[in-house]
């Protein structure tokens, strides 16, 4: 894979829609980053709730990754939801190399506790029940894999477990980390590679995600302008978000104009366009948004 294609993806993934909802999340829970009973500070909080999204994220974006390298290996890529009656399951990575199908159930890293790790299990079962009934005869190889090899807590649990579902399903079954599965189907170079890239995509992204949505202003607009209209009711009727997150987010009130001139043009819309740039207009003019540096 080119490392621009590498790159993008992560970055698509991870950053893109982080700002958008980030909103969301401020505007449904406020007492999350402003509530009396927190030992943060909002600023704080904000940081803390990108670093947290930023980690979720990363995982998607591996599973993305890791299909596009198994495509590219000539690997079939098979229908990831599956059905069983009227539940549908989602598979991590499913895919078919002549009468083998590989099931893989993903995860970053090891660090489960024992009620993650029994769900963990459970839904891995389920899944291969599922597997056995639409592909019956085939030879179904299923896999749950750690990518972070840094990190083995729950290995000796796992293994028990896999092979008491190997005893009774008669399905092939196997933990692995790291390199490990993809020594096992034959491609080794691809974790050197994605080593290789990880390295270089971490050493070229900040150190710390920017909590100033100002920096970006044009792009930061384009990403929220069409968020629902409930939303940005919510964020600019609430004055304690008003006096304490948005002049952290919005401190040189850039995106606060591009959004109070965006709904000035959609007044015929609704009157609700006309409420919101009121609203936003009443913010500037009291000087809510003032720099964070004088809170």
């Amino acid at each position: 894979m080119e490392y621009n294609i590498f790159y993008n993806i992560l970055n698509k993934q991870i950053f893109e829609s982080s700002k958008k909802d980030l909103l969301e999340k401020i505007a449904k829970y406020p007492d999350r980053y402003i509530g009396l009973f927190r030992p943060t500070k909002p600023k704080a909080k904000i940081l803390q709730n990108l670093l947290q999204s930023n980690e979720i994220r990363f995982g998607d974006a591996l599973e993305i990754l890791f299909e596009k390298y198994f495509e590219q290996l000539g690997f079939l890529i098979l229908e990831k939801r599956i059905g069983i009656g009227k539940e549908y399951l989602d598979l991590d990575q499913i895919f078919k190399n002549e009468d083998t199908i590989y099931f893989i159930e993903q995860k970053v890293r090891d660090d489960h506790d024992s009620t993650k790790k029994r769900g963990q299990i459970n839904n891995f079962e389920k899944k291969i029940i599922a597997l056995l009934k639409i592909y019956k005869e085939k030879d179904i190889r299923c896999y749950t894999y750690f990518i972070d090899p840094g990190l083995i807590k729950n290995k000796k649990y796992y293994i028990q477990e896999l092979n008491k579902i190997h005893s009774d399903y008669n399905v092939f079954t196997k933990l692995c980390y790291g390199k490990e599965f993809w020594d096992e189907i034959g491609h080794s170079e691809i974790w050197d590679e994605l080593l290789d890239y990880l390295k270089r995509w971490k050493s070229e992204i900040p150190d710390m995600p920017s909590i100033n949505l100002d920096e970006d202003s044009k792009n930061t607009f384009e990403e929220i302008k069409d968020l629902e209209v409930s939303i940005f009711r919510k964020l600019f009727n609430n004055k304690e978000i008003c006096n304490e997150i948005l002049p952290i987010i919005f401190p040189e009130n850039k995106v606060l104009k591009l959004l109070y001139e965006y709904f000035i043009e959609k007044i015929n819309e609704g009157s609700i366009y006309k409420t919101l740039s009121n609203k936003i207009l009443e913010i500037l003019n009291k000087g809510q948004t003032a720099s964070p540096n004088k809170q």
